[in-house]
């Protein structure tokens, strides 16, 4: 049985999204990451053309507040062309954070989970 990936929900007060991409696409996350900085204001981390944390592919790391939720959601939600974003709650605890309280803009991708085992 398939389920859809669990959307994201405004219900923490701190967050990441982590945008995936590869070498085709790398040109789009860029500018993702560059406009989420110039739009919003957000803190962008850089962009890894490796794999880093539990991150199964490439990724740029986005931090926003619950306050910059609903504007940059549904403005990366739709920008992002087809991409996976892994937004996730920023509470402390890292594994609960990548799986209860883990969602998704797209696809879901499987995390490596182990390290925070």
């Amino acid at each position: 049985m398939h389920t859809e990936p669990k959307r994201p929900v405004n219900n923490h007060k701190a967050y990441h999204a982590h945008i995936y991409f590869d070498a085709e696409t790398l040109a789009l996350a860029e500018r993702l990451a560059a406009e989420s900085g110039s739009r919003f204001g957000l803190q962008v981390g850089r962009i890894h053309q490796r794999l880093v944390g539990p991150h199964p592919c490439w990724s740029v790391q986005i931090i926003f507040s619950h306050k910059d939720f609903d504007g940059f959601i549904s403005w990366l939600d739709l920008e992002r062309q087809g991409l996976s974003v892994l937004v996730h709650a920023q509470t402390g605890d890292d594994l609960k954070d990548h799986t209860d309280y883990a969602y998704w803009l797209g696809d879901s991708v499987p995390l490596k989970l182990d390290m925070f085992r």
